[in-house]
């Protein structure tokens, strides 16, 4: 790959390395500055002797890689917050009893069921100077509670610590909010909160003033509401309200990605820009006025989006384009993509574990190097012709390069995605240009009817025709098992074929064909690997009691009729079933008692039916049966006690005690997740 022939891609491999290493092992600040201060004396002594004789200049070559290698480690390790003294993790007795919390709000997120949330920044803790991001849950209540970002609030309450996933192969929120430098929440009612009248005046401020004056000139307008939420994630890239039928219909037709900000939107700004600031001259001082202009626009436009990776990326990647064109220099697209990841990495290394920053830079890439070769296979002369090939060439190529990391991370493949993108990419233009417009007269306290009706109508056509695209389910490929070793090989798979077909040369293919026995064993060692795996595992449902066991890639499940009868709505079952390449074989209701490797397993539940005479060596309780608990560990004496989340809490408590005092191993799915045996 020529990519690879640049040195600054090659430093950037070794910078996002050194990232990698410093997120997995965590190394303490002290180790990590030494290491950094080693490589700065290894690249000078290189740099020295390389130029006294030319003939070690791999050496400064090897040496840069390190010095790149190590700053990835320190930007990773400085940027983590809970390496910072004054972080609130650090603080004592944080999670055990209540604090009183100053806070600030930094950005509002999608409301659940039960409560706002909140991104908020501590500002102390008991009036001690503290740091740190934090998720607000507020409960919602009959009155509506607002408030505006960048408020001060002073909250007595008890500071909870990110629970980990409860059942096996969920989606880790914990390690989500952690990679957003989000440790803790709290779940507060209104009347707690004790608003300081004066707010923070920063950017962010500003910024989320002025989405709302936008938002509230269009809603006096009688824009239709759920038209209005949708423009607004076209062109703000705020979906926190956004109905979330209309985000699964995005998500079935592969249009989701329009939903936020991303290279696509920056371009069509970069586009209306330069278009409106045509008449200036095009002087020296002219051109260098336009480049200013458009840079302030597009930073304007990212921090109004709420500067999410995606938006950042593309940003900062189309000042790059900016300034190239003003430089007068063809940029170099390979170029631009590695500084653009680069800088970014370099302020936030955590954007790097972010799945939309890494599905839309896999997608960039794939449509500047794969693109061109597909486009070059057909040339229609006919321009509209012409037009619609190239939105397919470039949604094509975008699908095959991020198709293994989508099915890694969603398990689903929209079958329709190149229809949905012929027709989306047209609208969408439409849509960016008119809704730019609307938005700018908007912010001014002015709402062109005319504009706003055609932006309108036109986002209500396009959510019906995304609409009848998610429909068709049978196109909608789903729960497609992928695991690391797969997602390796198929990249290798598709990377070795593409350029295969750009370079056909005898090497290449017999790469193609190394690629293609590297994927089938991967798929052999998974099938082995799943083949020889036999577990029984208790699940955390609320409510309800579902026990698995698993043979192979055979499932049975254990659990009452309205569960059996609504498997396919199970989402935690689908879940597990998945990510273990395995299919469900049995269904069965559940069983006071069941054999596991040997192993005794007694179900005890509220009928409290059971067979009295056996000694079992795991004992679960569902649906809090009333029983002598003490006696019955003293007659059973089994060697492990599991209480799933189907009992009451108090329950739980007492029975915990028990067990506590009696000596006897004691798990609890409410608070430790899933009960494995293999």
């Amino acid at each position: 790959m020529k990519v690879l022939q640049f040195p600054l891609a090659r430093i950037t491999i070794a910078f996002i390395a050194g990232i990698l290493l410093a997120y997995f092992l965590k190394p303490i600040l002290p180790i990590v500055f030494a290491f950094l201060a080693i490589a700065i004396i290894i690249i000078f002594r290189s740099y020295y002797s390389s130029k006294k004789n030319k003939k070690i200049q791999l050496h400064f070559g090897i040496a840069t890689y390190i010095l790149a290698f190590s700053i990835g480690i320190t930007t990773q390790t400085i940027h983590t917050d809970s390496n910072q003294k004054n972080n609130y993790t650090h603080y004592k007795n944080i999670f055990e009893k209540k604090h009183t919390f100053t806070l600030t709000l930094r950005e509002k997120l999608k409301s659940t069921v039960f409560n706002e949330r909140y991104i908020a920044i501590l500002n102390s803790i008991d009036q001690e100077k503290a740091s740190g991001r934090i998720l607000l849950n507020i409960n919602k209540d009959s009155t509506k509670h607002s408030f505006a970002i960048s408020s001060q609030l002073k909250i007595d309450a008890l500071l909870y610590k990110n629970t980990s996933q409860k059942n096996p192969n969920q989606f880790d929120y914990q390690k989500y909010l952690e990679n957003k430098q989000i440790y803790a929440q709290l779940y507060i009612e209104p009347n707690q909160i004790q608003l300081n009248p004066k707010i923070s005046k920063d950017i962010w401020y500003y910024t989320s003033q002025l989405r709302t004056r936008i938002i509230q000139n269009l809603e006096k307008s009688k824009f239709n509401n759920k038209e209005l939420n949708v423009a607004v994630a076209l062109i703000m890239g705020q979906q926190q309200d956004i109905d979330p039928e209309i985000i699964q219909d995005y998500q079935y037709a592969g249009a989701v990605h329009i939903l936020s900000v991303s290279g696509l939107h920056i371009g069509f700004i970069l586009l209306f820009v330069s278009f409106a600031l045509k008449p200036f001259p095009n002087t020296k001082k002219g051109t260098f006025v336009k480049l200013l202009i458009t840079l302030a626009i597009m930073l304007l436009f990212g921090i109004l989006a709420g500067l999410a990776p995606s938006v950042v990326r593309s940003v900062t990647m189309f000042s790059f384009v900016a300034i190239g064109q003003y430089l007068r220099r063809s940029v170099n697209i390979y170029h631009t993509l590695l500084v653009s990841v680069l800088l970014i990495l370099l302020f936030q290394p955590s954007f790097l574990f972010d799945v939309g920053f890494q599905l839309s830079y896999v997608a960039l890439f794939f449509i500047v190097w794969l693109q061109p070769l597909i486009a070059n296979l057909w040339q229609p002369k006919n321009k509209i012709v012409n037009y619609f090939w190239d939105i397919l060439t470039v949604s094509l190529a975008a699908q095959i390069g991020t198709l293994p990391l989508s099915i890694y991370y969603f398990h689903q493949f929209p079958g329709l995605f190149f229809i949905t993108n012929i027709i989306v990419i047209p609208f969408l233009s439409i849509i960016m240009g008119v809704g730019c417009l609307v938005m700018v007269f908007a912010s001014f306290n002015w709402v062109p009817f005319y504009l706003a009706k055609f932006l309108e109508i036109s986002i209500y056509h396009l959510n019906k025709i995304i609409g009848f695209i998610a429909s068709l389910e049978q196109f909608i490929i789903k729960d497609i098992p992928l695991n690391t070793a797969l997602l390796l090989s198929s990249y290798l798979v598709i990377i070795t074929t593409i350029i295969a077909f750009q370079q056909k040369r005898f090497k290449n293919f017999i790469w193609v064909l190394i690629a293609i026995v590297t994927f089938q064993l991967s798929a052999i060692g998974t099938k082995w690997e799943v083949q020889n795996q036999v577990e029984f595992v208790v699940l955390n449902t609320s409510k309800n009691t579902q026990l698995i066991e698993r043979n192979g890639a055979n499932t049975n499940l254990y659990a009452n009729d309205s569960l059996l009868k609504n498997v396919k709505a199970n989402k935690v079952l689908t879940s597990y079933l998945t990510a273990n390449f395995s299919t469900l074989t049995e269904k069965n209701k559940l069983k006071n008692l069941m054999y596991f490797k040997g192993k005794k397993i007694l179900l005890i539940d509220s009928s409290k039916a059971y067979p009295k005479n056996v000694l079992p060596d795991v004992l679960i309780f569902t649906q809090s049966p009333r029983i002598n608990f003490e006696r019955l560990l003293q007659t059973m004496k089994p060697k492990m006690v599991v209480v799933d989340a189907s009992n009451y809490k108090s329950f739980q408590k007492r029975w915990k005690a028990t067990c506590s005092q009696q000596k006897i191993p004691f798990h609890s799915t409410s608070e430790k997740g899933f009960y494995k045996i293999n």
